[in-house]
């Protein structure tokens, strides 16, 4: 299976994506009334879509996923960038760090990342922070579904694609559970021809995930789960 997808919440899909796509600059893929589709692409790294998707109003809870931005020696520049954009300054009680964060237009936080060794051909994105109950775990769990490997002495406990290119998925340590809410960013992951949706729900179940089900969603082609963690994410069909 391929991580495919960063999907966002959005109450003006096109007014944010477009921000992110000048943040990224990724090409756009979709543009219409119910949302917008931008593509990062990473030479010798699979594309990673950002998917903005209409919701009524902006969702009032802290997000456990966000997009760590590469800064390094250009930090300040970037920081001046981003917020020329449209992005502010935002504290989320981070206290003296080294990395800068930022909202983006409808209150997503982000930030801009200090030079980091770990951080070299990630591209634009430097890493996906995903709060974890059990990063150990929860590492072996996204590692399974998605192929992606260890970064061996990074912490926190991060995963990356074996072609050491684009960004690091990072497990880090929750600071609460996982309510009820509905997370404002997931990700995706699409399968790969040949591969049988019901195994795949068998695995997800058995390395600690769950599916979730939504009969008023009516039929969809994808399916909806939980990591170990609670956070959410799709698994999408094979490519036809």
């Amino acid at each position: 299976m391929q991580l495919e997808n960063i999907v966002i919440d959005a109450v003006e899909p096109q007014r944010l994506g477009r921000f992110w796509e000048a943040a990224l600059g990724t090409e756009q893929l979709t543009d219409e009334p119910g949302g917008y589709e931008t593509r990062l692409a990473i030479e010798g790294w699979p594309m990673l879509d950002l998917c903005f998707q209409r919701v009524p109003e902006a969702p009032s809870d802290t997000p456990r996923l966000h997009l760590d931005l590469l800064g390094g020696s250009r930090q300040a520049e970037v920081v001046d960038r981003l917020i020329g954009l449209g992005a502010r300054h935002l504290d989320i009680g981070q206290g003296d760090v080294p990395w800068t964060v930022l909202a983006d237009p409808e209150g997503n936080p982000c930030c801009v990342m200090e030079d980091r060794a770990a951080y070299a051909d990630t591209g634009p994105v430097a890493a996906l922070p995903l709060d974890s109950a059990d990063p150990d775990r929860d590492a072996e769990f996204w590692s399974w579904l998605t192929g992606w490997t260890d970064v061996v002495g990074v912490a926190p406990r991060s995963l990356r694609h074996p072609s050491l290119r684009g960004p690091l998925l990072e497990l880090c340590p929750e600071s609460a559970p996982k309510g009820t809410a509905k997370n404002r960013l997931h990700l995706d992951v699409r399968l790969e021809t040949g591969d049988d949706p019901d195994d795949v729900a068998a695995g997800i179940a058995e390395h600690g995930g769950r599916e979730l089900h939504h009969p008023e969603w009516g039929e969809l082609p994808w399916r909806h789960y939980q990591d170990p963690s609670g956070n959410e994410f799709c698994v999408l069909p094979a490519p036809s």
